[in-house]
């Protein structure tokens, strides 16, 4: 884990780095607040530790200027303080930090302090991760759910459609029979046209099973019908009492 040590006590900077060093961090130090904010803009360290007294820029501006930059939300910010005030207290963890250590700090107290930061990291990189994975699946099911969905409301007009206009082109049709085709075409058309407006009207979509572990989008009443089940929230959703059938053409 990199460790950013802003501390403009050399002896107290050396004996915090130390810790972090000997506990299998890469540390980078600073003495000041502005090369502090150097500091984390070049290294986006996962670990910040500030003393609250450092000079330069005010601390409490630094960490909320670390949260407001790209990638600092997830930084840990651990800030040293040498008062015990609520008050102060307050203003640290309002100003973002996630957690204190009041000072002087023991070698063994802050070395605790970076196990805790660290294991908190982790289990915030964790549950990012699953976020992501979640979200990604969430997505694939969508486009599955989307294919099922075109095939179901759309091949059949689309057949239709493009058996007829095949049969006209070819010349195939029998006299008087070209108008009645062109109407049936028509009608296809504007069914299709149908199901691509009600896809995009769509506001809470639901799902459908279409065939037994098949899930398509309803797009009857916008996703109200009986037997749905809310396409936006997780895998753990009740799928509708099995049907002999598939759903027919709407």
């Amino acid at each position: 884990m990199k460790v950013l040590l802003a501390e403009d006590d050399p002896l107290v900077r050396d004996c915090l780095a130390g810790v972090a060093a000997s506990a299998g961090h890469t540390v980078v130090v600073a003495a000041d607040g502005a090369a502090a904010w150097d500091a984390f803009a070049r290294e986006r360290p996962e670990l910040v530790v500030l003393d609250l007294d450092l000079p330069g820029l005010d601390v409490l501006a630094l960490c909320a200027r670390i949260r407001a930059s790209d990638g600092g939300a997830r930084a840990f910010v651990l800030v040293v303080t040498p008062r015990d005030g609520n008050a102060d207290l307050v203003q640290v963890l309002d100003a973002g930090a996630d957690d204190y250590i009041g000072k002087p700090a023991d070698a063994d107290h802050f070395a605790a302090r970076l196990t805790i930061a660290e294991r908190r990291i982790g289990a915030e990189a964790a549950r990012r991760r699953a976020e992501d994975a979640l979200a990604k699946a969430r997505y694939f099911a969508g486009i599955g759910e989307m294919s099922v969905t075109l095939q179901h409301e759309i091949n059949n007009p689309l057949a239709a459609l493009l058996g007829h206009a095949a049969l006209i082109e070819q010349g195939l049709v029998e006299p008087g029979e070209e108008r009645e085709m062109l109407l049936v075409i028509v009608e296809q058309a504007h069914r299709i046209a149908g199901v691509v407006k009600r896809i995009s009207a769509l506001r809470h979509p639901q799902s459908v099973e279409y065939l037994e572990g098949a899930w398509m989008l309803d797009l009857s009443r916008d996703g109200t019908r009986d037997g749905t089940r809310d396409g936006t929230r997780d895998g753990a959703r009740e799928a509708p009492a099995p049907s002999d059938d598939p759903p027919t053409t709407r």
